[in-house]
């Protein structure tokens, strides 16, 4: 379990996170869903060590990210806004280096990796070098990347972005045999439809606090609404989500 308890974080004197506390537990994908500036990626460094609460802490199972952040890093899979790939490094050099940071060795490392190339459909990128990847290869290293060495809890931000239509299945299938084998999933998202059709556990940001948590239908009841989409914007725009969505629309790129 993922457990956030009385986060604070501010940049220059702007408060970003207020009393910020959440639960992810085990065995569910959860999905974080925010407004730009809603605080969702500070949220997620926070989990994953990249960045320090000013106070407040988050505790991987019994773990202080902040207090053994090593222990921490042991137990995480981190899917990130960017790949940070090492293109002059072969998928399977990549995955290697990677897991030997993770502490596996011998049989372990080879097991580890045999297994990811097969569930991953790495198979025709094993040797090649990651430069000119597309979106979707490179995504799929980085998935297996934050996988390979069997973490417990698995974060991933934006996960889906630039995806084609067999990588984001490929994706899809793979977080729900994660959670089938008990593993704990937090992601954010902008894509709605994929968001219900995942999450057993919805978390909306608004202005750094949570505004609503729920299943997709218990937030759809909570709001009166018909669907997630319209549910969000209710939750996190209040009674002036259309106006603020007309502003947005409006606005010059």
């Amino acid at each position: 379990m993922i457990e956030v308890e009385s986060v604070h974080k501010q940049f220059a004197g702007r408060p970003v996170l207020h009393n910020l506390g959440f639960s992810v537990p085990d065995g569910q994908i959860t999905a974080l869903l925010g407004a730009n500036g809603a605080g969702k990626t500070t949220c997620l460094r926070i989990i994953t060590g990249l960045l320090g609460a000013d106070s407040g802490r988050v505790l991987l199972g019994d773990i202080d990210v902040a207090r053994d952040p090593m222990a921490a890093r042991r137990q995480l899979g981190v899917v990130g806004d960017r790949e940070g790939l090492y293109e002059r490094l072969t998928v399977a050099e990549y995955l290697s280096l990677f897991a030997r940071m993770q502490g596996l060795s011998g049989g372990a490392l080879r097991e580890a990796l045999d297994s990811i190339r097969s569930e991953l459909e790495l198979g025709d990128l094993w040797h090649r070098r990651t430069r000119g990847f597309s979106q979707g290869e490179r995504m799929k290293v980085s998935l297996a990347r934050a996988l390979v060495h069997r973490p417990r809890h698995l974060i991933l931000d934006e996960p889906t972005r630039g995806l084609d239509v067999l990588a984001a299945r490929l994706l899809r299938r793979t977080l729900l045999r994660l959670r089938t084998a008990g593993t704990t999933i937090l992601f954010s998202s902008h894509v709605m439809p994929e968001v219900a059709e995942l999450s057993d556990r919805v978390l909306v940001m608004a202005g750094g606090r949570i505004v609503g948590s729920g299943s997709p239908r218990e937030l759809a009841q909570h709001t009166g609404c018909d669907n997630l989409e319209d549910s969000f914007v209710a939750l996190a725009y209040g009674d002036t989500g259309g106006e603020e969505e007309q502003r947005q629309e409006r606005a010059p790129a």
